[in-house]
């Protein structure tokens, strides 16, 4: 796996670490190094050199930093210039950029190729709101981005991801896995979040570039499922807040095969079965029609998570809910 080093003035790299992680899960191979107002040149390279040391193959590092031309950038340029074939430096570091190198490693090998492949997401993760103030060039770029990604010829949605996330659309999502899965569409299906007006414009603004957002009632995705002449070349990935909901789908005849699980939130009556999951005896009943409807489960929030066996997880749940009885 490609090593990552994210280098800054200060503790600002430090700080996008940790921010990256929350969004995307804790991550191997990748440091941060800050320039300390005390210390100079030498003491950063020195803070470089053991970083690359650590890694498991320091022959693909990729540098993130905060400035082009700053003593960061400046001492990892040096020892850059003797491995220059492999290596890669990319200024600028934001968010969406450190997300989108955590992404790209999942299917890149290549830490030159992984930075030619961030540029966009972190130029596209600078935006202004109101709107009327960002460049008319980059309006009509992001409109265009927008149809191409949604054209198609007629025919049935592709499901490349189906996941129950309390959150619904947030950060691991907008980024982790729309990443990995590559939908030209995120459809929020909730009978309760389709009539907030709110939460209904914060989603569709918490998009990714290039891919549209909606919220739909559980009945509408019904019938959006059974349209087959509008939603060809459309990859969809649906989020739903409870495994009723997604019941509700299934026994309506939309054929989802695999559910991801990723976050249910506590709540009374509730059982807590690990950091991000906590059922019900509703809950763990309606897991049990799904499993009978044919469907898998993959239990994860990001996708370089390990898998968890969802078999002993209703176990412990039930177990548990038996307890309180």
């Amino acid at each position: 796996m490609v090593g990552i080093i994210l280098a800054s003035h200060g503790e600002f790299a430090k700080g996008i670490l940790q921010s990256s992680e929350m969004i995307f899960g804790e991550q191997e191979n990748v440091k941060a190094v800050s320039l300390m107002p005390s210390e100079g040149p030498d003491d950063i390279k020195a803070k470089i050199k053991e970083a690359v040391a650590s890694f498991d193959n320091q022959d693909e590092v990729l540098f993130l930093v905060d400035l082009w031309g700053g003593t960061p950038f400046n001492q990892a340029n040096t020892l850059f210039e003797e491995h220059k074939d492999k290596w890669a430096i990319v200024a600028g570091m934001n968010l969406p950029m450190v997300i989108e190198a955590y992404g790209s490693r999942l299917s890149m090998e290549s830490a030159q190729e992984i930075a030619a492949s961030i540029l966009t997401s972190a130029r596209e993760g600078v935006k202004i709101k109101p709107e009327k103030l960002e460049p008319a060039d980059t309006a009509k770029t992001g409109a265009v981005s927008n149809q191409q990604s949604n054209a198609g010829a007629p025919g049935s949605f592709e499901y490349v991801l189906t996941r129950i996330d309390s959150r619904l659309l947030h950060g691991q999502v907008a980024t982790a896995w729309s990443k990995t899965v590559n939908p030209t569409r995120i459809i929020v299906v909730s009978d309760a979040v389709a009539k907030d007006d709110l939460r209904k414009n914060l989603i569709q603004q918490a998009a990714p570039p290039g891919v549209k957002a909606h919220v739909v009632p559980v009945d509408h995705m019904i019938k959006l499922g059974k349209d087959n002449e509008h939603f060809g070349g459309q990859r969809a990935l649906l989020l739903f807040e409870n495994p009723e909901d997604v019941l509700r789908v299934v026994e309506a005849g939309i054929a989802l095969k695999t559910i991801n699980i990723g976050s249910m939130a506590h709540s009374i009556g509730k059982v807590q079965l690990n950091k991000a999951l906590a059922m019900d005896q509703k809950d763990v009943d309606t897991f049990n029609k799904l499993k009978q409807a044919g469907l898998d489960f993959d239990v994860r929030k990001v996708p370089n998570d390990s898998k968890e066996d969802m078999n002993q997880i209703l176990k412990k749940a039930q177990d548990e809910l038996n307890k309180r009885k």
